[in-house]
């Protein structure tokens, strides 16, 4: 009777290995899900970058404010018959020594 018990549990704890630490294993799966939840906040903020940059693509397509604003912010340009000024504060003043 003892050599069936002890059959039976190698039996049964043979069965159960590939179960747990076999190649599709339950533990693979937690490590395959964990990857999962980590790429789909990677997509989720790479979403919500590109509907920014599809916004601003529109706006750049339909109206001249958002291409006045960035020649303004990007080129430094500045509309015919504006006075640009300059302010440099001392922060900004570097000495080479």
């Amino acid at each position: 009777m003892r050599w069936l018990t002890i059959t039976l549990i190698t039996v049964i704890l043979g069965l159960q290995w590939p179960l747990w630490f076999g190649k599709g294993s339950w533990l693979r799966v937690w490590q395959l899900d964990k990857q999962l939840q980590e790429q789909r906040a990677v997509t989720q903020k790479r979403v919500a970058r590109n509907a920014a940059l599809d916004a601003e693509v529109r706006d750049l397509k339909q109206g001249t404010d958002a291409i006045e604003e960035r020649a303004r912010n990007e080129l430094g340009m500045i509309r015919h018959g504006e006075v640009f000024f300059q302010i440099i504060t001392s922060s900004k003043i570097t000495t080479n020594n």
